[in-house]
């Protein structure tokens, strides 16, 4: 148990760099989630874009 704390404390610094992980680890899932969410908002854009162009329009090679 004592090798646990004496781990946490990190020689004194234990204060100050574990709020750091919690920063940065709250940062990057907050980024996580923006990206997704921005992801799913352009591929539905996309979707709702080329969907009515596509409509007759043949593929290139597609030779029928």
């Amino acid at each position: 148990m004592d090798t646990l704390l004496t781990f946490l404390n990190m020689g004194g610094y234990g204060d100050f760099i574990w709020p750091a992980y919690v920063i940065v680890t709250i940062v990057l899932a907050g980024l996580l989630i923006s990206s997704r969410r921005f992801v799913k908002a352009a591929e539905a854009e996309l979707g709702s874009i080329k969907q009515p162009h596509q409509r007759g329009r043949r593929e290139v090679g597609d030779e029928t």
